[in-house]
């Protein structure tokens, strides 16, 4: 009797740890992933593949909170409001569920054309986050008259499905407007980044009209070397440095288009000046 009694405990503390590791790992799933859509979107910007900076799990998820913040207001402030606003109106609705039956239904069926209309209105810079919001207002409509009128489990399940669809959808496309509006503040304000001043053993054979390239006098029996002036820090991993070219002039320090990103490893013989934006 004692030894069951003590093994309570045990599966007590078992059973609870169990249901917070689970949400905890999918909390962080949904972190790395938004994190991930939205730095992914800000260095395609500068031609760079985020995969190949090497970030890592952790470097993702600390990076989620800008795209995360506006649907993190969002989303509680429209949940409390429909939550009221359904309490209010349940008296009333559960006399008239066809009215929110009919409500669901033209909703969801317009977030449904929007849906399959993609090949002709895909182009419209707001399709990505008006069609999933549509979608889940209509099924959240749909799935509350469903819930009014007793249907069966599995419909509702369906329908609650759709909504979840639907804000995950839409918080994606914020996430990688964040990264794009990242991107095109940091294009406009390369000056407010670290400024390098690079020399190498070797020839970089840089083509930008910003990036000046100076040979420096060398003592007999030394290798000859290059210096580049020019270079701006866009992100550092490890001893890889990305650079973006950068010439202060009088309209300030913007992105050129075309211009390239480059790769630079510290080691080498390479030595490298950091200087204050």
């Amino acid at each position: 009797m004692s030894e069951t009694n003590a093994g309570v405990p045990w599966e007590r503390w078992l059973s609870m740890a169990g249901s917070i590791v689970a949400p905890v790992t999918a909390l962080t799933t949904l972190l790395f992933y938004f994190g991930y859509v939205s730095t992914r979107q800000e260095y395609l910007y500068f031609g760079l593949d985020v995969d190949t900076i090497g970030l890592t799990t952790q470097d993702f998820v600390m990076r989620s909170g800008q795209p995360l913040l506006a649907p993190l207001i969002v989303l509680p402030l429209a949940t409390a409001v429909v939550i009221l606003g359904a309490r209010r109106l349940r008296p009333w609705l559960v006399g008239h569920q066809h009215v929110a039956d009919l409500i669901g239904s033209v909703v969801l069926g317009l977030g449904v054309l929007l849906l399959v209309g993609y090949k002709f209105i895909g182009d419209w810079p707001y399709y990505p986050v008006v069609t999933p919001l549509v979608l889940a207002v209509g099924g959240m409509v749909a799935a509350y008259a469903a819930g009014l009128r007793r249907a069966p489990v599995p419909a509702r399940v369906a329908l609650w499905v759709v909504v979840a669809a639907g804000v995950f959808w839409a918080t994606t496309t914020v996430a990688q407007w964040s990264g794009a509006g990242l991107a095109l503040e940091q294009a406009e304000n390369l000056d407010m980044l670290p400024q390098l001043v690079v020399d190498t053993p070797e020839r970089l054979y840089v083509r930008s009209p910003d990036i000046v390239e100076t040979t420096l006098p060398t003592a007999e029996g030394q290798e000859v070397v290059y210096r580049y002036k020019g270079w701006r820090l866009l992100i550092q991993k490890g001893d890889r440095m990305f650079l973006v070219p950068c010439q202060r002039t009088a309209d300030g320090c913007p992105w050129r288009p075309g211009s390239p990103t480059v790769v630079l490893e510290a080691g080498s013989g390479t030595r490298i000046q950091f200087f204050a934006p």
